[in-house]
């Protein structure tokens, strides 16, 4: 199974995550997983919703520059090593990682990490041939 994910294109300056934040409250979104990185004149916030079409909307009509990318969420046993194993396969398989960030799932001993791969269907092959499960929602 496959999510989507909302990037948003923010300017680095006080107060512009918290408007997004805002946004999506008002729209009755709720966030189940959120990562920032940024330059000195940009952030890139990716962000998983439980109603991805209504934050896409919202953010929109509030002036975001947006877009959705099809991403990987597998759950992993949250162990030492349970990342590290499925690293292990990606690499064996020559399948690149574009980024990656992590959520707490909420069923016990799992977290969810979240994939964007250079080879989307090769790496949801690998996933699912090594019985790992993806989360459909969370």
């Amino acid at each position: 199974m496959e999510l989507k994910q909302i990037t948003v294109f923010l300017e680095n300056k006080v107060g512009r995550l918290g408007e997004v934040t805002r946004v999506l409250a008002e729209a009755g979104v709720n966030m189940r997983a959120i990562s920032i990185a940024d330059t000195a004149d940009f952030g890139i916030l990716r962000i998983i919703a439980d109603q991805h079409d209504a934050a896409l909307r919202a953010l929109s009509e509030a002036g975001f520059t947006t877009r959705i990318t099809t991403i990987a969420a597998v759950e992993i046993e949250d162990r030492p090593g349970g990342l590290a194993h499925v690293m292990e396969l990606f690499q064996k398989s020559q399948v690149n990682i574009e980024y990656l960030y992590a959520s707490l799932e909420n069923k016990a001993g799992k977290a969810v990490v979240i994939f964007k791969l250079a080879d989307h269907e090769k790496g949801l092959q690998i996933l699912k041939a090594n019985g790992l499960s993806m989360a459909d929602s969370f």
